[in-house]
């Protein structure tokens, strides 16, 4: 184990012998996929909605580099910090999300956005990180004291944003929310009975969603019999990826992109697939697998129940996210939109996801008996 020497002793030697290197440089090498994928896929994105042709690189580039300063500077908190952070962040997200239902903007029938100056917020893109650590939290206080309620307020903050979510709404969102909630009560110690009493409600969940709601239950049946309605953007990330075979018509040279909507956004991995090869898209794999995976192991000797369960909670929304985006482009489950980690574009998911990274980094960090080294 290093030795600090004075030099090191400031907050940024600190930060640097205790941090997770390895989880760094994956971070940053997801990062410089998104400016890649940004260079190859938003030219011909932008010319068609008769755009200037670098109008969303030049603002992946400000948004990339503002998600690495939130990365290092959030990942220099203590757990202390970060509980701080996530707890006023999620105070603010819920307000945020309940005033889009009022005063949001609507884009292809959800309201999910607030317009700001030059950009469009999305508030929930915040919960996930925020209440993961919230939840985190409220669980290990109810570990310590059988007299705190930690679980029955997590409950309640759960379902105030379940609630919102629905009735904006953003099924995907709410999806991956409720798979992190549920992974932190399984690692909190849930009872078995309760394991499958969750199953059964997110079943439940699942088949009163398909009911219910006109867009989920299309999206199913195009998936379930490709041939009952509109399956463009699917229908041409697979021929993206049969064209792109091992290694890929190279960079600039695909054709996909020219015609899918989205090939900037919820699916740049297709493009990727098509231009770069299965080889990258397994490299890109690996890495969203790496950081997950160091994100679950880093914990492992962690006595702080609140350190487990917010690293656990964050480590599986990011790998949640990244797992939705890859698995819809490749047609294994309905179409939900939902970005890839720091390499589709988009302002407030990049930094939702900067943020929730930095955390996980913060809380990984190596420390004895709840100080740093």
């Amino acid at each position: 184990m290093p030795v600090l020497s004075r030099a090191d002793t400031s907050l940024l030697g600190r930060w640097w012998w205790t941090v997770d290197r390895w989880t760094l440089v994956a971070i940053a090498t997801l990062i410089g996929f998104g400016y890649i994928m940004m260079l190859a896929a938003s030219p011909a994105v932008a010319e068609r909605i008769h755009q200037a042709r670098d109008v969303f690189i030049l603002k992946q580039v400000i948004f990339l580099v503002v998600a690495g300063l939130i990365v290092v500077a959030v990942s220099l908190l203590s757990p202390k910090g970060v509980r701080r952070v996530a707890l006023a962040g999620c105070a603010i997200a819920l307000a945020l999300t309940a005033l889009t239902l009022v005063a949001g903007v609507e884009i292809k029938g959800a309201r999910r956005w607030i317009s700001v100056p030059g950009v469009s917020l999305q508030p929930s893109e915040f919960l996930k990180p925020c209440f993961a650590v919230a939840a985190a939290w409220l669980l290990a206080e109810g570990q310590r004291s059988r007299r705190f309620p930690g679980m029955l307020l997590a409950f309640a903050v759960f379902l105030v944003i379940a609630i919102l979510l629905k009735s904006q709404p953003d099924m995907g969102m709410l999806a991956v929310i409720v798979g992190v909630f549920f992974v932190q009560l399984f690692v909190s110690g849930l009872n078995l009975m309760l394991v499958v009493v969750g199953f059964a409600g997110i079943i439940g969940a699942s088949v009163s969603a398909y009911a219910f709601f006109p867009h989920v239950r299309s999206r199913v049946t195009r998936f379930l019999d490709p041939t009952t309605g509109d399956n463009f953007q699917v229908t041409k990330a697979m021929e993206a990826f049969g064209n792109g075979g091992l290694w890929g018509r190279g960079p600039g040279e695909g054709h996909v992109k020219d015609t899918l909507p989205d090939a900037h956004a919820d699916f740049v991995f297709a493009v990727a697939g098509e231009e770069f090869g299965m080889v990258i898209c397994l490299v890109i794999v690996a890495v969203f697998a790496f950081i997950v995976l160091r994100g679950l192991l880093r914990p492992l000797g962690e006595n702080d129940p609140f350190v487990v369960l917010a690293a656990t909670g964050l480590a599986a929304g990011f790998g949640l996210q990244a797992f939705v985006n890859m698995a819809s482009t490749l047609r294994l489950i309905p179409t939900k939109g939902m970005t890839l980690p720091f390499i589709s574009y988009g302002g407030s998911s990049v930094l939702a996801v900067a943020l929730g990274v930095g955390m996980l980094l913060a809380l990984t960090r190596r420390r004895h008996n709840g100080e740093l080294l």
